[in-house]
């Protein structure tokens, strides 16, 4: 059985809970959580996790600045990002992609589906093998859609 390893980074104390309690119900998820953009970096260098779930608004260093900083170090570079947001309009998910995403999570987000969501980012970032991004959503409100890096 192969572990993936889930970084989770969000401000709001409530929903690092409600992350820890919803992915911890798979055995083949490993939980590290953040409370900033600034501790992801080092947490991120550090355990070297194979994804990191990111909400977008935070204060200090949001999602987006905090995802630039991870590209910006080479052992954080490839790490794939997933952003986790309340801001899910069409522009604006393709914005997040366009910035390096690999994909979006809206909020509110389903407790019981979100450790599916996240292996599908995952598996559909493996099958892209780096050639693009995919857009799914946790939550079947709002359409699921690949969007592609130029």
């Amino acid at each position: 059985m192969t572990v993936l390893r889930v970084l989770h980074v969000d401000d709001e104390p409530d929903i690092r809970e409600l992350v820890e309690i919803s992915l911890g119900l798979d055995p083949e998820l490993s939980l590290k959580s953040c409370a900033s953009g600034l501790a992801a970096l080092s947490a991120a260098a550090d355990w070297s996790p194979d994804v990191i779930l990111m909400d977008v608004m935070m204060p200090v260093m949001d999602g987006p600045q905090t995802l630039g900083r991870l590209r910006g170090q080479p052992s954080t570079a490839a790490i794939p990002v997933v952003f986790m947001t309340a801001r899910a309009q069409t522009l604006e998910l393709a914005h997040f992609i366009s910035l390096g995403a690999a994909g979006v999570i809206p909020k509110p987000f389903d407790p019981m589906t979100l450790a599916g969501a996240v292996r599908r980012l995952c598996a559909a970032g493996a099958a892209k093998n780096g050639s693009g991004a995919a857009l799914a959503n946790a939550d079947s409100r709002y359409p699921a859609a690949a969007v592609s890096r130029t």
